[in-house]
C-alpha cells in the first residue's frame, strides 16, 4: 500500500491551509485577550498565558516536522475550536465576570489550579488510577471467564446468562452498602465494585463473539482432527478478541465513571475525593480542574486499550 494514501485514509480531515492557519490563530487570539483585555476579577493569569503561549509554540514546532504535519491537519478543526472556546469562557468570566465566580472559574483559575494544586492533584491521580486497574484487571479475567463458559458450554450458559441479565442490569452503585460492610476497608470495596462494573459488558460481548464463531471453523478443524481443546482456544476464543476488545472499552468507561462515585462515598483519596472535598469548599476551580485529569487520563487508557487491540489484531490488515 502507498505509505502516502495510508496516511491520508487514517488522517481523513482534507488538507486546507485554511484550518492550518485557523488552529494557530485561535490560540492566539486566546493569547491576545488574556494579554489585551483587562480583568475584572482579580486573578493571577500567568500560568494561563505561558500554558498558551507554549502550547502555540508547539503547534509551530509541529509544523515544520513532516512526520507530524498529516497529524496536525487531522486535529486543525478540534484545536480551532479548541481556543476559540478558550477565547470566549475567557471573555465571559475573567474579563467580564459575565458568569461569576464560585461556580463558574474561567480558564484562568482551572489552569492555575492544576500548578498550584499539582502535588495533591498528582497523588490523587495515582491512587484514583491504581484502584481503576485493580477493578479493571478483575472485571477483565472475571468477564472473559463468564463470557468464554456461557458462550461455549450450554449448561454453564443455562445457569450464568440469567444472573448476566439479572445482575448486569442493577447499578454498580446499587451495591456500595453491601460492599462497605463485607470488605474490610474502601480500596476492596472499589475494586469489587470497579469490577462488577466492568464484568457484565466484557462477558455479554466475549459470550457473543465465541456464539458467533462459524460453524465452518468447528467443522473444518474438527475433519483435520482438532479436540475440543483445540477448538476452544485456537478457534472460537481467537475469534471472539475483537468484542473483548469492544467490551473492554466500553467496560472502561462504566469503570470510570463508578470509580468517581466511589471515590466520593468511602475513600480517604483519589480525584472522587478531592472532587467531593473541593465542592464543600465551593473551590469550583479545583473541581473542573480534576474533571480535566480524569478526561486527559481516560483519553490515554482508551489509547492503550487501541494500541494492544492493534497489536493483538494486526493480522486483520
Amino acid at each position: 500500500m502507498n505509505p502516502k494514501r495510508s496516511a491520508n485514509k487514517k488522517y481523513w480531515k482534507p488538507k486546507s491551509k485554511r484550518w492550518l492557519a485557523a488552529a494557530i490563530l485561535s490560540p492566539a487570539a486566546a493569547v491576545a485577550a488574556s494579554a489585551l483585555v483587562p480583568n475584572v476579577q482579580a486573578v493571577n493569569t500567568l500560568y494561563y498565558r505561558t500554558a498558551l503561549v507554549a502550547f502555540l509554540a508547539a503547534l509551530l514546532v509541529l509544523w515544520t516536522m513532516r512526520r507530524f504535519r498529516n497529524r496536525l491537519y487531522h486535529y486543525s478543526q478540534f484545536i480551532a475550536a479548541a481556543g476559540l472556546a478558550l477565547t470566549v469562557l475567557d471573555l465571559l468570566t475573567t474579563k467580564s465576570n459575565i458568569l461569576k465566580l464560585p461556580f463558574f472559574p474561567g480558564p484562568t483559575q482551572i489552569v492555575e489550579v492544576l500548578y498550584t494544586e499539582r502535588a495533591m492533584l498528582f497523588v490523587c491521580t495515582v491512587y484514583s488510577l491504581r484502584l481503576f486497574f485493580a477493578g479493571l484487571a478483575c472485571g477483565v479475567i472475571l468477564g472473559v471467564a463468564t463470557g468464554v463458559m456461557t458462550g461455549w458450554n450450554r449448561q454453564w450458559n443455562y445457569w450464568l446468562f440469567p444472573v448476566l441479565k439479572i445482575i448486569g442490569v442493577i447499578p454498580p452503585v446499587a451495591w456500595i452498602p453491601l460492599a462497605l460492610v463485607v470488605f474490610p476497608t474502601s480500596f476492596y470495596a472499589g475494586i469489587f465494585l470497579l469490577a462488577l462494573a466492568s464484568w457484565f459488558s466484557i462477558a455479554f460481548m466475549v459470550a457473543g463473539g465465541i456464539a458467533s464463531t462459524p460453524k465452518a471453523y468447528f467443522e473444518v478443524s474438527r475433519t483435520l482432527g482438532a479436540s475440543e481443546r483445540f477448538l476452544l482456544f485456537h478457534v472460537a476464543i481467537p475469534n471472539a478478541v475483537p468484542s473483548i476488545f469492544t467490551g473492554i472499552a466500553t467496560s472502561a468507561g462504566m469503570c470510570f465513571m463508578t470509580l468517581v462515585i466511589t471515590e466520593m462515598i468511602g475513600a480517604k483519596a483519589g480525584l472522587g475525593w478531592y472532587i467531593n472535598w473541593a465542592k464543600a469548599w465551593a473551590s469550583y476551580d479545583k473541581v473542573y480542574a480534576s474533571i480535566l485529569i480524569m478526561g486527559a487520563a481516560f483519553c490515554i487508557i482508551l489509547g492503550v486499550i487501541n494500541l494492544f487491540r492493534n497489536y493483538f489484531l494486526r493480522w486483520q490488515k
